[in-house]
């Protein structure tokens, strides 16, 4: 039958018997637990006195378990062991481990990669990994702790928290526009970069049809099957993108890109930018990377309201 919890002796005491029981030393404990040797002594003779047998006998050189002191070895070593294991990978979890978050390689390499610096300046100890992927990950499975997800209202999860929308429209290096002509014929005077993806809004034909075009450019287009591939191209001026404004809308107020005028605006496509979270409960550094993406987006939403044209 076990001893009640409130009638076991304290189990600080456990820790110098079981660092003698290693070494067979009080002298060689004593160094381990930084320790007087006399503190480590008394240590041992309290937990006799609780016990009322001895554990251990002196010798001239040492020490030697009693019978009743090597049973109680067997188990105290091995358990304070386990504790030991479990207490040193619960500290790497929480002190080592980076803040994971996971996105499209489009959203990684336009929208958080260049907004990296700020995150560091806030928050300097923070340790993050980007992973820029357009699979959708198992984040639990993964050790994924954020996840910025492109997808419509309905299909959010019920927790996920919305970023921001997104508006299309053509986007261009202010070179090309020089002695482009006016209003839409622009787009079929000059290449077009095309993002190869099922999605209609995020293609020219989308774009171009609605307006009365039966054809594309007469420069004809560069397909490339990466969003942040279509960008770096116009940033090259290498044609006009159909640009997520939200993504690049630093580049537009910087100068590096301009909307192209047309004469109508594309509708908002129907997809959104969802933050989505592990689990319910994150830890502190989690929460921290959270709250920095969300303003973030907020400083997008804002920036949208105020577009930048030519």
């Amino acid at each position: 039958m076990s001893v009640p919890l409130v009638r076991l002796f304290p189990l600080d005491l456990l820790k110098g018997f079981v660092a003698v029981g290693r070494r067979m030393s009080i002298t060689q404990a004593a160094d381990d637990l930084c320790l007087t040797q006399s503190a480590v002594s008394r240590q041992i003779h309290a937990l006799e006195e609780q016990l009322k047998v001895p554990l251990f006998v002196r010798k001239h050189r040492g020490v030697a378990f009693t019978a009743e002191g090597e049973r109680l070895f067997r188990s105290a070593d091995s358990a304070l062991q386990q504790l030991q294991d479990v207490v040193a990978e619960v500290r790497r979890n929480e002190v080592h481990r980076p803040v994971t978050v996971t996105a499209s390689i489009g959203v990684t390499g336009l929208w958080l990669l260049p907004r990296l610096g700020s995150l560091q300046r806030t928050h300097p100890h923070l340790d993050v990994r980007l992973s820029a992927s357009n699979r959708i990950s198992d984040l639990r499975a993964e050790g994924i702790d954020l996840a910025v997800r492109y997808c419509r209202d309905a299909a959010a999860p019920p927790d996920a928290m919305r970023l921001f929308g997104e508006n299309i429209a053509p986007v261009a290096h202010p070179s090309l526009l020089a002695d482009a002509g006016p209003h839409d014929d622009v787009l079929l005077e000059l290449p077009l970069l095309e993002f190869d993806d099922p999605r209609p809004w995020l293609q020219w034909r989308g774009w171009l049809e609605p307006r009365g075009y039966r054809q594309a450019s007469q420069r004809g287009m560069l397909r490339f099957n990466q969003y942040d591939q279509v960008i770096h191209a116009a940033l090259a001026g290498q044609g006009i993108a159909l640009g997520r404004l939200e993504l690049m809308r630093p580049l537009i107020e910087g100068g590096q890109l301009v909307i192209v005028p047309t004469i109508r605006s594309a509708p908002p496509s129907p997809n959104a930018y969802w933050l989505i979270f592990a689990t319910p409960d994150p830890r502190n550094d989690v929460r921290r990377v959270a709250e920095w993406i969300c303003e973030q987006a907020e400083q997008t939403v804002r920036m949208s309201t105020h577009p930048a044209t030519t």
